[in-house]
Protein backbone atom coordinates (compact mmCIF):
# COMPACT_ATOMS: atom_id res chain seq x y z
CA UNK A 1 0.00 0.00 0.00
CA UNK A 2 1.27 3.48 -0.90
CA UNK A 3 2.16 5.74 2.02
CA UNK A 4 -0.05 8.68 2.91
CA UNK A 5 1.63 12.03 2.14
CA UNK A 6 1.97 14.18 5.27
CA UNK A 7 4.10 17.36 5.24
CA UNK A 8 5.15 18.97 8.55
CA UNK A 9 5.26 22.77 8.79
CA UNK A 10 6.97 24.45 11.75
CA UNK A 11 8.14 27.91 12.67
CA UNK A 12 11.81 28.68 11.98
CA UNK A 13 14.11 27.03 14.51
CA UNK A 14 11.10 25.86 16.54
CA UNK A 15 10.50 22.41 18.01
CA UNK A 16 6.73 22.18 18.45
CA UNK A 17 5.29 20.37 21.44
CA UNK A 18 1.89 19.74 19.80
CA UNK A 19 0.49 19.33 16.29
CA UNK A 20 -2.44 20.74 14.34
CA UNK A 21 -3.56 18.54 11.44
CA UNK A 22 -4.96 20.25 8.32
CA UNK A 23 -7.42 18.36 6.09
CA UNK A 24 -8.37 19.72 2.68
CA UNK A 25 -11.57 19.43 0.69
CA UNK A 26 -12.44 17.14 -2.21
CA UNK A 27 -10.12 17.40 -5.25
CA UNK A 28 -7.66 19.47 -3.19
CA UNK A 29 -4.41 18.70 -1.38
CA UNK A 30 -2.58 19.62 1.78
CA UNK A 31 -0.71 22.32 -0.14
CA UNK A 32 -3.96 24.31 -0.31
CA UNK A 33 -3.42 25.16 3.37
CA UNK A 34 0.36 25.70 3.39
CA UNK A 35 0.34 29.52 3.52
CA UNK A 36 -2.36 29.53 6.20
CA UNK A 37 -0.50 26.92 8.26
CA UNK A 38 2.73 28.92 8.06
CA UNK A 39 0.94 31.95 9.48
CA UNK A 40 -0.46 29.89 12.35
CA UNK A 41 2.86 28.35 13.39
CA UNK A 42 4.65 31.70 13.01
CA UNK A 43 2.20 33.21 15.48
CA UNK A 44 2.31 30.16 17.78
CA UNK A 45 5.71 28.41 17.47
CA UNK A 46 4.75 25.82 20.09
CA UNK A 47 2.39 24.42 17.48
CA UNK A 48 3.44 22.54 14.37
CA UNK A 49 1.17 21.83 11.40
CA UNK A 50 0.72 18.57 9.51
CA UNK A 51 -0.55 19.05 5.95
CA UNK A 52 -2.22 15.80 4.90
CA UNK A 53 -3.02 14.67 1.38
CA UNK A 54 -6.18 12.64 2.02
CA UNK A 55 -6.28 9.27 0.23
CA UNK A 56 -6.53 9.54 -3.59
CA UNK A 57 -5.54 13.23 -3.43
CA UNK A 58 -2.22 14.98 -3.97
CA UNK A 59 0.64 12.53 -3.47
CA UNK A 60 -1.50 9.98 -1.60
CA UNK A 61 -2.28 7.83 -4.60
CA UNK A 62 -2.81 4.09 -5.21
CA UNK A 63 -4.41 3.43 -1.84
CA UNK A 64 -6.80 0.48 -1.98
CA UNK A 65 -10.51 0.59 -1.08
CA UNK A 66 -12.77 0.90 0.77
CA UNK A 67 -12.86 4.60 -0.07
CA UNK A 68 -14.80 5.92 2.90
CA UNK A 69 -14.62 8.64 5.55
CA UNK A 70 -13.66 6.00 8.13
CA UNK A 71 -10.84 4.63 5.98
CA UNK A 72 -9.55 8.13 5.18
CA UNK A 73 -9.32 8.90 8.91
CA UNK A 74 -7.67 5.56 9.67
CA UNK A 75 -5.00 6.33 7.05
CA UNK A 76 -4.06 9.43 9.03
CA UNK A 77 -3.99 7.67 12.40
CA UNK A 78 -1.63 5.07 10.93
CA UNK A 79 0.57 7.60 9.10
CA UNK A 80 1.16 10.09 11.92
CA UNK A 81 3.71 8.02 13.90
CA UNK A 82 5.87 7.68 10.76
CA UNK A 83 6.28 11.43 10.29
CA UNK A 84 9.63 12.50 11.74
CA UNK A 85 9.24 13.43 15.38
CA UNK A 86 5.46 13.33 15.35
CA UNK A 87 5.20 10.02 17.17
CA UNK A 88 6.69 11.62 20.25
CA UNK A 89 4.65 14.82 20.02
CA UNK A 90 0.87 14.65 20.44
CA UNK A 91 -1.73 15.75 17.92
CA UNK A 92 -3.90 18.15 19.89
CA UNK A 93 -6.00 19.80 17.18
CA UNK A 94 -7.48 19.07 13.76
CA UNK A 95 -8.77 21.57 11.21
CA UNK A 96 -10.80 20.20 8.32
CA UNK A 97 -12.49 22.05 5.48
CA UNK A 98 -15.49 20.74 3.53
CA UNK A 99 -14.92 17.02 2.86
CA UNK A 100 -11.93 17.23 5.19
CA UNK A 101 -14.21 18.54 7.92
CA UNK A 102 -16.11 15.28 8.13
CA UNK A 103 -12.88 13.29 7.87
CA UNK A 104 -11.69 15.42 10.79
CA UNK A 105 -14.69 14.48 12.92
CA UNK A 106 -14.10 10.79 12.26
CA UNK A 107 -10.38 11.31 12.91
CA UNK A 108 -11.21 12.85 16.30
CA UNK A 109 -13.26 9.76 17.14
CA UNK A 110 -10.41 7.41 16.18
CA UNK A 111 -7.66 9.43 17.87
CA UNK A 112 -9.52 9.13 21.18
CA UNK A 113 -8.33 5.52 21.28
CA UNK A 114 -4.76 6.36 20.16
CA UNK A 115 -1.82 6.49 22.62
CA UNK A 116 -1.88 10.29 23.04
CA UNK A 117 -5.61 10.37 23.69
CA UNK A 118 -8.41 12.74 22.63
CA UNK A 119 -7.98 16.03 20.84
CA UNK A 120 -8.31 19.37 22.57
CA UNK A 121 -9.69 21.23 19.54
CA UNK A 122 -11.64 20.08 16.47
CA UNK A 123 -12.15 22.89 13.95
CA UNK A 124 -14.69 22.13 11.21
CA UNK A 125 -14.74 24.72 8.42
CA UNK A 126 -17.91 24.89 6.32
CA UNK A 127 -18.73 21.20 6.51
CA UNK A 128 -21.90 19.56 7.77
CA UNK A 129 -21.49 16.88 10.46
CA UNK A 130 -24.75 15.24 9.41
CA UNK A 131 -26.01 13.26 6.45
CA UNK A 132 -27.00 15.27 3.38
CA UNK A 133 -28.50 12.81 0.87
CA UNK A 134 -29.88 15.62 -1.28
CA UNK A 135 -26.35 17.13 -1.68
CA UNK A 136 -27.80 20.49 -0.62
CA UNK A 137 -25.15 23.19 -0.47
CA UNK A 138 -22.60 21.04 -2.29
CA UNK A 139 -24.25 20.53 -5.66
CA UNK A 140 -21.60 22.61 -7.43
CA UNK A 141 -18.73 20.43 -6.23
CA UNK A 142 -20.65 17.27 -6.98
CA UNK A 143 -21.37 18.58 -10.49
CA UNK A 144 -17.63 19.05 -11.10
CA UNK A 145 -16.86 15.52 -9.88
CA UNK A 146 -19.56 14.13 -12.19
CA UNK A 147 -18.15 16.20 -15.06
CA UNK A 148 -14.67 14.78 -14.49
CA UNK A 149 -16.00 11.25 -15.03
CA UNK A 150 -16.29 12.29 -18.70
CA UNK A 151 -12.61 13.21 -19.04
CA UNK A 152 -10.78 12.11 -22.19
CA UNK A 153 -7.83 9.81 -21.58
CA UNK A 154 -5.20 12.50 -22.16
CA UNK A 155 -4.55 16.10 -23.20
CA UNK A 156 -1.68 17.67 -25.17
CA UNK A 157 -1.00 20.07 -22.25
CA UNK A 158 -2.58 21.63 -19.14
CA UNK A 159 -4.04 24.50 -21.15
CA UNK A 160 -6.05 21.99 -23.16
CA UNK A 161 -7.53 20.61 -19.95
CA UNK A 162 -8.40 24.13 -18.74
CA UNK A 163 -10.13 24.87 -22.03
CA UNK A 164 -12.02 21.55 -21.85
CA UNK A 165 -13.33 22.39 -18.38
CA UNK A 166 -14.27 25.98 -19.28
CA UNK A 167 -16.18 24.80 -22.35
CA UNK A 168 -18.34 22.77 -19.95
CA UNK A 169 -19.21 25.67 -17.70
CA UNK A 170 -16.42 25.52 -15.10
CA UNK A 171 -15.16 28.97 -14.12
CA UNK A 172 -11.61 29.80 -15.19
CA UNK A 173 -10.21 30.04 -11.62
CA UNK A 174 -11.71 26.64 -10.76
CA UNK A 175 -10.49 25.12 -14.03
CA UNK A 176 -6.96 26.39 -13.36
CA UNK A 177 -7.10 25.01 -9.81
CA UNK A 178 -8.22 21.61 -11.13
CA UNK A 179 -5.41 21.73 -13.68
CA UNK A 180 -2.94 21.33 -10.79
CA UNK A 181 -3.92 17.65 -10.96
CA UNK A 182 -2.94 17.36 -14.65
CA UNK A 183 0.51 15.75 -14.92
CA UNK A 184 2.73 14.64 -17.81
CA UNK A 185 2.66 10.97 -18.71
CA UNK A 186 6.23 9.59 -18.48
CA UNK A 187 8.00 8.97 -21.79
CA UNK A 188 5.21 10.61 -23.80
CA UNK A 189 4.12 14.09 -24.85
CA UNK A 190 0.69 13.62 -23.26
CA UNK A 191 -0.83 14.91 -20.03
CA UNK A 192 -3.50 13.20 -17.95
CA UNK A 193 -5.73 14.03 -14.98
CA UNK A 194 -4.13 11.84 -12.34
CA UNK A 195 -6.96 11.48 -9.81
CA UNK A 196 -9.14 8.36 -9.65
CA UNK A 197 -12.47 10.11 -10.12
CA UNK A 198 -14.80 7.07 -9.72
CA UNK A 199 -13.18 6.30 -6.35
CA UNK A 200 -13.33 9.95 -5.29
CA UNK A 201 -17.02 9.94 -6.18
CA UNK A 202 -17.45 6.94 -3.87
CA UNK A 203 -15.78 8.93 -1.08
CA UNK A 204 -18.15 11.83 -1.71
CA UNK A 205 -21.15 9.50 -1.58
CA UNK A 206 -19.97 8.31 1.83
CA UNK A 207 -19.53 11.93 2.96
CA UNK A 208 -23.16 12.70 2.12
CA UNK A 209 -24.40 9.47 3.73
CA UNK A 210 -22.53 9.60 7.05
CA UNK A 211 -24.04 11.19 10.17
CA UNK A 212 -21.30 12.11 12.63
CA UNK A 213 -23.30 14.36 14.95
CA UNK A 214 -22.98 11.67 17.69
CA UNK A 215 -19.24 12.44 17.95
CA UNK A 216 -20.04 16.09 18.72
CA UNK A 217 -22.90 15.20 21.04
CA UNK A 218 -20.72 12.88 23.15
CA UNK A 219 -17.20 14.21 22.52
CA UNK A 220 -14.17 12.20 23.58
CA UNK A 221 -12.46 13.61 26.65
CA UNK A 222 -12.64 17.39 26.94
CA UNK A 223 -12.59 18.03 23.18
CA UNK A 224 -14.14 21.29 21.98
CA UNK A 225 -15.61 21.45 18.49
CA UNK A 226 -15.59 24.74 16.59
CA UNK A 227 -18.02 24.89 13.68
CA UNK A 228 -17.20 27.71 11.26
CA UNK A 229 -19.57 28.66 8.47
CA UNK A 230 -19.15 30.96 5.50
CA UNK A 231 -21.96 33.49 5.76
CA UNK A 232 -22.74 33.12 2.05
CA UNK A 233 -22.50 29.31 2.03
CA UNK A 234 -25.34 26.81 2.46
CA UNK A 235 -23.16 23.86 3.50
CA UNK A 236 -23.40 24.43 7.26
CA UNK A 237 -26.99 25.62 7.13
CA UNK A 238 -29.21 27.30 9.71
CA UNK A 239 -30.44 23.99 11.13
CA UNK A 240 -26.85 22.74 11.55
CA UNK A 241 -25.83 25.96 13.27
CA UNK A 242 -28.79 25.81 15.65
CA UNK A 243 -28.07 22.18 16.47
CA UNK A 244 -24.41 22.98 17.13
CA UNK A 245 -25.19 25.93 19.39
CA UNK A 246 -27.38 23.67 21.54
CA UNK A 247 -24.40 21.46 22.42
CA UNK A 248 -22.26 22.48 25.41
CA UNK A 249 -18.98 21.37 23.83
CA UNK A 250 -19.60 23.08 20.46
CA UNK A 251 -19.22 26.71 19.39
CA UNK A 252 -20.51 28.13 16.10
CA UNK A 253 -18.94 31.09 14.26
CA UNK A 254 -20.22 32.58 11.01
CA UNK A 255 -17.84 34.65 8.89
CA UNK A 256 -19.84 37.26 6.93
CA UNK A 257 -19.28 37.73 3.20
CA UNK A 258 -17.42 34.42 2.90
CA UNK A 259 -18.54 31.56 0.69
CA UNK A 260 -17.66 27.90 0.97
CA UNK A 261 -13.95 28.62 0.38
CA UNK A 262 -13.67 30.46 3.69
CA UNK A 263 -9.87 30.40 3.79
CA UNK A 264 -9.76 32.07 0.37
CA UNK A 265 -12.59 34.57 0.87
CA UNK A 266 -11.76 35.64 4.44
CA UNK A 267 -8.31 34.33 5.45
CA UNK A 268 -7.68 37.03 8.06
CA UNK A 269 -10.97 36.45 9.86
CA UNK A 270 -10.46 32.69 9.80
CA UNK A 271 -6.90 32.98 11.06
CA UNK A 272 -7.98 35.12 14.04
CA UNK A 273 -10.62 32.57 14.97
CA UNK A 274 -8.18 29.67 14.78
CA UNK A 275 -5.52 31.49 16.80
CA UNK A 276 -8.15 32.24 19.44
CA UNK A 277 -9.14 28.59 19.64
CA UNK A 278 -5.52 27.49 20.04
CA UNK A 279 -5.11 29.79 23.02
Amino acid sequence: MAALAVAPVTAADAAPNQWLVFLHGILGSGANWRSFARQIVAAKPAWGALLVDIRLHGDSQDIPPPHTIEAAARDIVEAIPDVAGVGRTPVRAVLGHSFGGKVGIELARQLAAAPNGPLDELIVVDSTPGARPDFRGSSGVRHIVELLTELPEAFPDRNAFTAWAEERGVSRPTAMWLAMNVRPVPNTTRFEFRLDIPSIRAMMDDYFARDLWPVLEAPPGHMKTRLIAGGDSEVLDAADRERGRALPSVSVDVIPNAGHWVHVDAPDALRELVLGYLD
